[in-house]
């Protein structure tokens, strides 16, 4: 039947709230807030803790040690050097863009294939690098490391930004790092991607040859190793001379020694 009422008397339907072309909970994204605790809520998670572990483990297949602070076991899925950081910086070219990197403190942390912390001592000696006393530890088989916070859902990949970048200090190596977290916290400066093979993305011996995607062992030790280095005389020459104040024997002995 249609109605036959003047037009003027229709009902009029009142008007639609426009949607949040953003998506909604932009506004608690903007603040700081929402998205990792909207997560642990969506997975069930009253603990951060367990929701992080859940993380790692479901998602990424990682395994962790039990207790608090959360832990991930290394010499399983991935083995880490272990360097400061500003060597690791020089050394970012030499991976993948999906190679995973953290960082902790004043430390670094570059994850490479497993078994490549058992192959270091042999491939320092093999680059003529093993005489001398470099700030570079391979963590692997049996080995614990403190588990960054996982990135934010829906932010995608922390990624340094590059060198040219106007925001980016030339004195700050971690750039671009994952601040989140109390100060000295580990954070993941490249995050690894669920849902990627995130083992073809380590370096590894095996790509010396040349086959296959995954970054070359190699040629990453090799650039560390060089940065590393340079570190170490710049730390020796930045100490004060014999004799000033803020001198120190020790800290010359052990510091200051160049080859």
């Amino acid at each position: 039947m249609v109605d036959a009422r003047p037009p003027s008397t229709l009902p009029v339907p009142p008007p639609r709230r426009p949607r949040d072309p953003l998506g909604r909970g932009h506004g608690e994204r903007l603040r700081g807030g929402g998205d990792r605790e909207g997560a642990r809520g969506r997975c069930g998670c009253g603990n951060p803790a367990d929701h992080d572990r859940r993380w790692y483990e479901h998602r990424l297949g990682w395994p962790t040690a039990p207790g608090e602070p959360l832990r991930l076991r290394t010499g399983v899925r991935f083995d880490v050097l272990d360097v400061p950081a500003r060597a690791g910086f020089a050394a970012l070219g030499r991976l993948g863009p999906l190679s995973p990197v953290a960082v902790q403190g004043g430390r670094m942390r570059l994850f490479v294939a497993p078994g490549s912390a058992e192959e270091l001592p042999g491939l320092l000696d093999w680059l003529e690098w093993g005489s001398l006393a470099l700030d570079l530890a391979g963590i692997g088989a049996g080995g614990l490391i403190d588990a960054p916070p996982p990135p934010a859902t829906g932010s995608g990949p922390v990624r340094p930004l590059p060198p040219d970048h106007p925001d980016r200090a030339d004195s700050d190596p971690l750039a671009g790092a994952d601040r989140r977290g109390p100060q000295g916290a580990a954070v993941w400066l490249r995050p690894p991607v669920p849902g990627c093979e995130v083992e073809s993305s380590l370096p590894t011996l095996s790509a010396l040859g040349g086959g296959g995607g995954a970054p070359d062992l190699v040629r990453l030790l090799g650039t560390v190793a060089t940065a590393c280095h340079r570190v170490r005389l710049w730390r020796a020459s930045a100490l004060p001379p014999a004799g000033a104040p803020g001198f120190s024997p020790v800290a010359r002995r052990d510091g200051g020694k160049r080859p």
